[in-house]
């Protein structure tokens, strides 16, 4: 749930990249947070052991208004992708106000999209969300890939909620930003509802 800030009046949002394992999760972050304006947006930090990642900055958008009279910073975090690191995986949902499902689109990565995708709303269930309430929007990666399933084929297999999705290459930004706005409408249309 977003956290606000009465002092800054501001309301912190959180939203998390979820996938398999070399999905694009941190090549998306990368590509965000290079091309923000440097003084909207906070530190990139990765916080990294012998065999996991995760990178998170927070950034202030100026042109998305106010909800309730107050700005929105968003706080944008990645999950370790193996599915072993499922600790981290759990603490790092905490708190959450939206996830980008990153899936690859690499025919030979099906499995790991449908495993990934399941532990999600296991993940989410086990941190008290209903996961067919959380705001999510899945981001179809690595579109430029020879052998890639349809988007037709990823929408029958991973959106089974029949959220948002975009195809994307994280690598050269495509569907990278719109991935990112769709993500941060459906949290604001959340939040001037109220929240779940």
């Amino acid at each position: 749930m977003s956290f606000i800030n009465y002092s800054s009046k501001e309301i912190n949002c959180k939203i998390v990249y979820y996938g398999p394992g070399l999905c694009g999760k941190t090549t998306n972050l990368q590509y965000i947070y290079k091309r923000m304006n440097p003084d909207a947006r906070g530190k990139m930090i990765s916080l990294a052991t012998e065999t996991e990642r995760t990178l998170f900055f927070d950034f202030l958008p100026l042109s998305l208004g106010e909800v309730r009279g107050f700005k929105t910073r968003f706080h944008l975090y990645t999950v370790p992708g193996q599915v072993f690191y499922d600790a981290s995986r759990r603490l790092i949902l905490r708190g959450v106000d939206g996830v980008v499902f990153c899936a690859d689109s690499q025919l030979t990565r099906m499995d790991a999209n449908v495993e990934s995708v399941e532990n999600l709303r296991l993940n989410l269930e086990e941190q008290g969300y209903n996961p067919d309430k959380v705001p999510l929007v899945m981001q179809y990666n690595k579109r430029d890939l020879p052998n890639i399933a349809s988007v037709a084929e990823l929408h029958a297999l991973l959106n089974l909620r029949n959220v948002p999705e975009i195809e994307a290459c994280a690598t050269t930004g495509i569907g990278v930003f719109e991935t990112l706005k769709a993500t941060i409408k459906l949290i604001l249309n959340d939040l001037r509802k109220g929240g779940r």
